[in-house]
């Protein structure tokens, strides 16, 4: 049984999977997207969120724990710098991942994990606006329109 074990080893001992997490981290933060396999875009979604929460935050406290998980520091730089910039205003959920179908050699299924805010495509219909949730009972009532006068109407006077 696997009571409480979140963890997915992805078939790899702890210092090569938290290497390639690592690598894997870096470049998504560096091409903002990737294609990988489905249980490696989900292991690099808990992996990569919490330092982009982090990173939201420029403190020197907050980039010496995001180094010494990614342990390049190119990629701190510019996470620190640019994404970090365009993700302020989010509260979560930093990364999106997509389906792709199966890979032609082995038939295993892979995925698209990329960062949500540099994505033109689905961000260019939607306007930057802050809404507020409002109830369905206290709505606008819609104005009242105006008789339309007919040619019966004209033709007493």
């Amino acid at each position: 049984m696997r009571h409480g074990k979140k963890i997915n080893h992805l078939g790899r001992q702890t210092a090569h999977r938290k290497s390639m997490l690592a690598n894997m981290a870096c470049s998504l933060i560096e091409h903002k997207r990737i294609n990988t396999t489905v249980a490696k875009a989900k292991a690099l979604k808990q992996f990569v969120e919490p330092m982009i929460t982090k990173s939201k935050e420029d403190t020197t406290h907050n980039r010496r724990i995001v180094m010494a998980r990614l342990r390049q520091k190119d990629a701190v730089t510019e996470l620190f710098r640019d994404v970090a910039t365009k993700v302020a205003d989010r509260p979560g959920g930093y990364t999106r991942i997509i389906k792709l179908g199966n890979r032609l050699g082995d038939n295993a299924d892979m995925a698209m994990i990329e960062l949500v805010d540099y994505n033109e495509i689905y961000n260019a219909d939607k306007a930057k606006k802050k809404t507020t949730r409002r109830s369905r009972r206290g709505g606008s009532k819609p104005a009242a329109v105006a008789p339309v006068e007919t040619k019966a109407s004209n033709e007493e006077e």
